[in-house]
């Protein structure tokens, strides 16, 4: 069962640092074991394609976005490629019962179906093909290959994806199971109930700044980072909440934000109860994580995207923007949390979504696994990635991995690192996204973000990037920008400008 957040960051869960109520996923951190460097693709449609093939983004086809896409570029069409299977595709072969509810993300909004999750190896289907949406009023919002209309007068996107998801296990009679539960929460727009953004009026009065801070020393506390490991500064594009104006409408924005992971968490305990009541809690494989960091995405302009409803469902009109004199959280608005509040949820990183500094790339991974998992409760400190999560699967289900056309697998099996018998192969790991590039090997990452030079860090000694060695290790840094340079040739990566060019 692979459990996936959209745009949460890495200190949001209580486990990672964050004040956040999150006691099922805490709970599960508890039963199970919390991964430190897990690797995300920065973005959704990459992190979503990568993470369902095993496969790099741009070798499935969704180098960037599903709607901006060039078939001249293989690696950015924008559509799953046909040289790629899901994790659900496989496990069928196993004869796993495959179930999906949530976001899909990895194919255009068209006619065309051919690549929606019916037609990609899953048995049954709710959920958005879009990305992001209304949480009262989800734009493409579908069963099975067909059409669907949000339920009932108090309709919540987060619990609707939660309730379809148990009651596709309801069909699940003595077969293994494959659940892809893929939430919106918390990616904007800001909507949360009332009665959870409740829990949360004036928690954050003392700013992003301070909270920074105290989850900064929360993540020392706990063991999720090095007691050595420094905050980083604040974001130079952001300001200190001394400084902010709006002060009860910028409060009331994390409200919300935090609200909507309460309500996350709130129905990723009810999913996980009906697995126990079914029996097969402790046989069962449960990963959460996140498709990127989180994000700094300012909303302006007219709202004319297809995500953005004009009205809501009882008539009202939308009002698009982060406009200070509304209070977000409501179906008539349209907002996101700002640059300052991600700041706060990429603890203690720099950075965001879109850029493959650590800060937008880094995940809670939790994993529980009671059958296969024998220290409960502590940490995997080994890098990993989205592409080690097919490799894991496909080694736990003891099915077979296609081969002739399809793409071989770039990952590798987790089971090690749950079980704690041993390491990972020494291996680079490697980034692109909107030209912004990175290599993992062992200690070092070598990281640019476009359109800016190379720069090296020794991330044992140095987690939050704030030293760059690329002058004083130039062997090394020459080194894997070859490597990387070479994985870019074979991955279909391309330079940005030639695919904004191609646009």
């Amino acid at each position: 069962m692979v459990i996936l957040a959209d745009d949460l960051g890495f200190s949001d869960v209580g486990c990672y640092g964050g004040e956040i109520r999150t006691p099922n996923l805490d709970a599960m951190a508890k039963a199970g074991v919390r991964f430190t460097q897990f690797y995300n693709g920065a973005r959704c449609c990459p992190t979503r394609a990568s993470l369902l093939t095993g496969l790099y983004a741009h070798q499935a086809g969704v180098g960037h976005m599903v709607d901006s896409g060039k078939a001249s570029l293989p690696g950015y069409r924008g559509d799953l490629s046909a040289n790629s299977v899901t994790i659900a595709q496989v496990l069928k072969t196993a004869g796993y019962r495959t179930l999906m509810s949530g976001k899909w993300h990895i194919t255009p909004v068209t006619s065309s179906k051919h690549n929606w999750p019916l037609q990609r190896g899953f048995d049954r289907f709710y959920g958005t093909i879009h990305g992001a949406g209304s949480f009262y009023d989800p734009v493409t919002l579908s069963r099975g290959n067909e059409s669907a209309a949000p339920e009932g007068e108090s309709y919540y996107y987060t619990d609707a994806i939660a309730s379809n998801a148990i009651s596709f296990l309801d069909e699940v009679k003595s077969e293994p199971f494959f659940l892809y539960l893929a939430f919106t929460a918390p990616h904007w727009p800001m909507h949360a109930l009332d009665e959870d953004i409740a829990k949360y009026r004036g928690r954050y009065a003392k700013g992003w700044d301070v909270l920074r801070a105290e989850r900064h020393a929360r993540q020392v506390q706990l063991g999720v980072i090095g007691k050595n490991t420094p905050l980083s500064p604040r974001d130079p594009d952001g300001q200190a909440w001394e400084a902010a104006t709006e002060k009860p409408w910028q409060e009331r924005r994390m409200e919300v934000y935090a609200a909507m992971v309460d309500r996350l968490d709130q129905n990723i305990g009810r999913v996980l109860e009906k697995i126990r009541r079914m029996g097969q809690e402790e046989n069962t494989l449960v990963l959460f994580l996140a498709d990127n960091g989180g994000c700094a995405e300012v909303l302006r302009g007219e709202g004319k995207a297809l995500h953005i409803p004009k009205r809501t469902r009882d008539g009202r009109p939308v009002k698009f923007g982060n406009i200070p004199a509304i209070l977000p959280g409501k179906a008539d608005d349209y907002q996101s949390y700002g640059l300052e509040w991600a700041n706060a949820s990429n603890t203690p990183f720099r950075l965001y979504k879109h850029w493959v500094h650590e800060g937008g790339i880094s995940s809670p991974l939790i994993a529980r696994w009671p059958v296969g998992i024998r220290k409960r409760g502590g940490f995997v400190r080994e890098p990993a990635h989205l592409i080690d999560i097919m490799a894991t699967c496909v080694d736990l289900a003891q099915a077979k991995y296609p081969g002739g056309e399809i793409s071989p697998m770039e990952g590798t099996s987790l089971r090690p690192l749950l079980a704690g018998t041993k390491s990972l192969p020494p291996r680079e790991i490697y980034w692109e996204h909107e030209g912004n590039k990175a290599v993992r090997q062992g200690r070092w990452k070598l990281v640019a973000r476009h359109p800016g030079e190379w720069e090296l860090y020794d991330i044992e000694a140095d987690r939050t990037e704030s030293r760059d060695l690329s002058a004083s290790h130039a062997e090394k840094k020459q080194e894997l920008t070859a490597k990387w340079n070479a994985w870019a040739a074979r991955a279909q990566v391309r330079p940005w400008n030639e695919f904004r060019a191609a646009r």
